[in-house]
């Protein structure tokens, strides 16, 4: 297994994205609290952060915690814009990137010595020319592995740089919380905490049979393993997406069948554009639910032929719905997603027929060109009618 001796990766992360996207686009918004979204929080600044305002916390909910902040509807096209140009001072500092989402990637800068200097004169220069290129604030995390690298600009933000050095991760990492390790989240964190863990130094004190006892064989092993600084993936770059998908977080107000089949609709609508759009086709449709007890539903279906095909999608997507044993609409569902898996280039399946799929692909095409032209909102479905935008992070642009 191969281990740097030197830290070298990077992890940069942009802060608070959408809403330090518009604090830099509406100078009103400067140094004041902005909540960007309204029934469920997408993104908070660092101003409305102060407050206790969190996401994906319920609209009305962020707006009682901080009753002065200003609440903006989000823009995709300029969160995809303002990415991209970030991403293209990663892709000009090194070659090695790996973007992980919109707003976040990983950049191994290990060979760049003699050319560029030392990781924390490259990473300082690359915040200052996202600050200045940009307008935009960004934390980077610099460690020996991708695991403490993140951890790293977490704990640096906002707006900071920090390096851990190969002598001193465990002194670093042991007294941070265990949320800061991978995987735990409110349910693991609660397991952990009532057994005493506290901090990720208490899970690695922890013998590797107690944790699998405690939280299965992959959860046990994967946090033993972080919470001793072992991590031997390095950088990747090059892959094509596994899948395409979006969801929507709807806050903890109850939803009739129609709002939830009307949320899949948008969900469906959008990631069969963005598939078009990347010349991708699938064959695997997979819808996930979350709800209010943050208990989680997974079903999916694998397709007879590969498409990008908005309806044959959506009629999966609704039998998919249809297949949940309780009723959703009593459970408290707080999320819809769904993905289309299994994807290959459109040029690599036969398209088209029969001739009322062929008619399917034709509305398909003439609706983007519609969009393409006019913008994202050009045109919809009436059935989609004062719904709002509640929209999560979308994955990073092709």
């Amino acid at each position: 297994m191969f281990v740097r001796s030197d830290a070298s990766i990077l992890h940069a992360d942009l802060d608070s994205f959408y809403a330090s996207v518009e604090q830099r686009d509406d100078p009103r918004l400067r140094g004041r609290p902005v909540i960007v979204g309204g029934g469920v929080v997408l993104a908070a600044s660092y101003e409305a952060k102060a407050c206790g305002v969190r996401t994906p916390m319920n609209g009305s909910e962020a707006r009682r915690l901080c009753p002065h902040a200003v609440v903006v509807r989000p823009r995709f096209d300029a969160y995809v814009a303002a990415s991209k140009a970030v991403f293209a001072i990663f892709d000009d500092v090194t070659p090695l990137v790996e973007g992980i989402s919109i707003d976040e990637a990983f950049l191994d800068v290990g060979g760049l010595r003699r050319v560029s200097g030392h990781p924390p004169s490259i990473a300082a220069r690359l915040r200052a020319r996202v600050r200045g290129e940009v307008g935009l604030p960004i934390s980077v995390g610099i460690a020996r592995t991708k695991f403490l690298a993140k951890v790293a600009s977490a704990v640096s933000k906002p707006d900071g740089l920090l390096r851990v050095p190969p002598d001193g991760e465990l002194a670093f990492l042991h007294p941070l919380p265990v949320e800061r390790l991978w995987g735990v989240g409110p349910v693991t964190s609660a397991k952990l905490r009532a057994r005493g863990l506290v901090t990720v130094g208490d899970v690695a004190a922890l013998p590797l049979g107690a944790l699998v006892a405690m939280l299965g064989a992959a959860s046990g092993r994967h946090l033993h393993a972080l919470a001793h600084n072992r991590d031997p993936r390095g950088v990747t770059t090059g892959r094509r997406r596994g899948s395409i998908g979006s969801q929507r977080a709807l806050g903890r107000r109850s939803r009739s069948m129609a709002e939830v089949d009307a949320t899949l609709v948008a969900i469906v609508d959008r990631v069969t554009r963005r598939m078009r759009t990347a010349h991708r086709v699938g064959r695997t449709v997979v819808l996930r639910l979350r709800f209010d007890d943050f208990s989680r539903v997974t079903r999916s279906h694998t397709l007879a032929e590969a498409t990008y095909e908005t309806d044959v999608v959506l009629r999966a997507a609704r039998a998919l719905l249809a297949s949940v044993a309780d009723p959703v609409e009593e459970r408290g569902l707080t999320l819809v997603g769904l993905s289309v898996a299994n994807l290959d280039g459109d040029g690599a399946v036969q398209l088209a027929l029969p001739f009322d799929r062929h008619a399917g692909g034709a509305l398909d095409a003439a609706l983007d060109d519609v969009r393409a032209r006019f913008g994202p909102k050009a045109i919809g479905r009436a059935l989609l009618l004062g719904h709002d935008e509640g929209w999560s992070v979308p994955m990073l642009p092709d």
